[in-house]
């Protein structure tokens, strides 16, 4: 892989360089070892702590370095030298999928007692949202946690979760109030040796270097202190820290692409066949040349989203882009590269086989391929930008937009989005307490609206809450993913809303 001065500086190729020689003499000469034993010693991970390479991005006052997030992509990228994503996975999902949300939103207390551990490599971490019945749908999710006195009672069970045998905590997302919607979603860390916890050692198509569980909760007690930022934002939380964890698998991802393809390429100028070297058949030439053109364009863009994560910026689309685009170009990479190789390439003792099989989950950890396409969709087709809505006009004939929740719900006969709400039928009722507000009837019958003050008739769906909240949310000077998650907006049927609020434009 060669580095490139246009995002990594002298400092981050130096980093790069003492990362290597570390990996090459603690990792790389074990690796088939874990892999058949299907298990990596902990005490690797303390050797990983020692030089600082699990708290990149993390605190000083917590044993952290306070690097920026370049340093992070280097880590990545010299982790998938090591050819074993089953070696790679975990101290990725260890320090970019579970820590971060104590680091993040977590007290004092857990910074104190989980953070410095994870940290110094002492205590291994995952993350645990995915159950038998809930993936992508996080909405789903079935795991309670009951709270008596100053503990919560857990019950329930998660899947897929990387570090989940041999790791020592779990951030695990739970309803603190089954009855609050995604306003009822929680993050609680988990001791993982905790009474109550049992875990069964999933086997694999790939990544048999890691470990991956199920894990059972039955009757589970967990301090309160062990609730990770507020009760109620645990949906909210993870929101923002899945943009993170797509970016990092896209980023190793497009890592492993290069180091497979220059594998493959080390072999085809050793093998020969018909009395010449595999690297001079012109198919085999120019399907090499593709390869390595798609991986590069794509690797730049990977590069670009890590530059503006890395400069505050929230990338939810391009992360998401990223993240679908590299763990697809994996996918085909692999497989062209085993292709290279003939029958040699269905044998384990060569690292593509190994390759060819670990990278098959990335298009479906982290958010499925499909997922990312309907989160996708819904921000370039959903979302597109209409013209302003015109509500009356001023002087200069200048577009007015309504201010208070009133003139927004009036509004939306001019907003609706005729071509999608054609065949839609429903009463909405809204319940917008406040002087700007009041209640109203909202009804949508093939292409119409009406609306009219008062709540009349059955509804769909109930809407409750403050009218200056409505008007933050509907002007955009508030989030209305948080709104809905924080409880400060109250519906009775949300998919039904989703659904609404889809056929109109924005204001």
């Amino acid at each position: 892989m060669q580095s490139n001065s246009y995002y990594f500086t002298d400092e981050h190729e130096m980093f790069r360089e003492s990362l290597r020689k570390f990996l090459e003499k603690e990792v790389i000469p074990f690796v088939d070892e874990w892999e058949k034993n299907q298990q990596v010693p902990k005490e690797v991970w303390r050797k990983f702590g020692e030089q600082g390479y699990l708290g990149l991005n993390f605190p000083a006052k917590y044993g952290g370095m306070e690097l920026d997030f370049w340093y992070t992509v280097v880590f990545l990228e010299e982790m998938a030298r090591c050819f074993s994503g089953g070696v790679s996975i975990i101290p990725t999902a260890h320090q970019f999928m579970a820590a971060p949300y104590i680091a993040n939103v977590g007290s004092e207390f857990l910074k104190e007692k989980y953070l410095t551990k994870a940290i110094s490599g002492e205590w291994i971490a995952c993350i645990g949202i995915t159950e038998p019945t809930a993936g992508s749908d996080v909405a789903n999710i079935k795991t309670t946690a009951i709270r008596q006195g100053d503990h919560y009672i857990v019950n329930g069970g998660k899947i897929f979760i990387t570090n989940g045998v041999y790791g020592d905590f779990v951030i695990t997302v739970v309803k603190t109030d089954p009855n609050a919607g995604t306003a009822g979603f929680s993050l609680l860390v988990l001791d993982l040796n905790s009474e109550g916890i049992s875990a069964t050692k999933l086997n694999k198509l790939g990544w048999h270097a890691s470990d991956t569980a199920q894990l059972f909760f039955d009757n589970v007690k967990v301090p309160v202190e062990n609730l990770i930022g507020e009760e109620g934002k645990g949906f909210y939380y993870l929101m923002g820290g899945l943009q993170l964890e797509r970016l990092v698998g896209a980023v190793g991802g497009v890592a492993a692409c290069e180091f497979a393809l220059n594998y493959a390429l080390e072999y085809m100028s050793q093998r020969s066949a018909f009395n010449k070297k595999l690297n001079q058949f012109q198919v085999l030439r120019h399907r090499a040349v593709d390869m390595a053109s798609e991986i590069e364009a794509i690797k730049q863009f990977v590069y670009y989203v890590c530059r503006s994560h890395n400069d505050g910026k929230y990338v939810v689309k391009e992360a998401s882009m990223a993240k679908l685009l590299a763990s697809e170009l994996s996918d085909k990479t692999m497989t062209k590269a085993l292709q290279f190789f003939g029958g040699y390439g269905f044998i384990e003792d060569y690292k593509i086989a190994r390759m060819y099989r670990d990278t098959r989950v990335g298009t479906i950890g982290g958010g499925s391929s499909e997922v990312m396409r309907e989160i996708l969709s819904k921000m370039i087709i959903d979302e597109v930008k209409y013209k302003s809505f015109i509500g009356h006009e001023n002087a200069d004939n200048q577009p007015i937009k309504p201010k208070t929740a009133k003139e927004i719900i009036y509004s939306l006969q001019e907003r609706l989005k005729a071509e999608k709400a054609g065949n839609y039928q429903g009463v909405f009722h809204f319940d917008l307490a406040g002087e700007t507000g009041g209640k109203f009837t909202v009804k949508l019958d093939n292409g119409k609206v009406q609306i009219a003050e008062g709540l009349e008739g059955e509804a769909k769906c109930l809407v409750e809450t403050e009218a200056q909240v409505y008007e933050d949310v509907e002007l955009g000077r508030a989030n209305a993913q948080e709104a809905f998650m924080t409880g400060k907006i109250k519906a009775t049927n949300p998919m039904e809303m989703l659904t609404f609020g889809g056929l109109f434009r924005r204001l």
